[in-house]
């Protein structure tokens, strides 16, 4: 070895750290108090969205804390008001409604998912009404139909149908909307018979 290779790999002495100085000691591992543990997983979880106190319940117990201790933590998060079903309930209607164009039907369905109690669900829900989820239906098929110059008549009823039953909307409500809104940017409807199906 060189005087020039000794430099590279600095002076190690004897404990094979570098300049011979060991490592800091390491501390002694502090008992987990499994209340502060849980406590600290759903203030994580929490930061990054709001979630409803069955999505918390469930990555507690996927996180190995215990039932009773993942009870009472969240018990006494809705004391204090950081986990509450009706606000998250509220606010996902409103956004999915709104940015996704989702049904009542769709958002119910999505509600449930999250664990949320049916009747906090149906008051969530009761915020669209049905005047206003056409209307979303409306703007959706519009804004789609924009992009869709070059298919024919068929392909965008199709298209347009799938669309709006994906976000969850009823058949009829559907049909009726891309019908409507075909006719009012002037395009042939004769084929709309041949898109329904039996």
């Amino acid at each position: 070895m060189t005087e020039r290779d000794r430099g590279r790999r600095g002076n190690r002495g004897s404990t094979g750290f570098r300049d011979g100085r060991p490592s800091k000691p390491e501390k002694a591992e502090q008992p987990v108090d499994p209340v502060a543990e849980a406590r600290e997983i759903c203030l994580r979880l929490l930061t990054a969205r709001p979630r409803t106190r069955a999505e918390l319940h469930q990555a507690l117990l996927r996180r190995g804390v215990a039932a009773d201790i993942a009870d009472q933590v969240l018990g006494r998060f809705d004391e204090i008001g950081l986990v509450d079903d009706a606000a998250f309930a509220e606010q996902w209607v409103r956004s999915r409604h709104r940015y996704q164009g989702m049904s009542r039907r769709a958002l119910a369905v999505e509600l449930r998912r999250k664990g949320v109690a049916d009747p906090l669900a149906a008051e969530a829900i009761a915020a669209v009404d049905s005047e206003s989820e056409e209307a979303r239906a409306r703007e959706l098929v519009r804004k789609k139909l924009r992009s869709m110059a070059s298919a024919d008549e068929l392909t965008k009823i199709r298209r347009l149908v799938a669309m709006l039953a994906r976000k969850g909307y009823s058949e009829g409500l559907a049909y009726r909307v891309v019908k409507d809104e075909l006719s009012n940017a002037g395009l042939e409807t004769e084929l709309f018979d041949d898109a329904v199906p039996d």
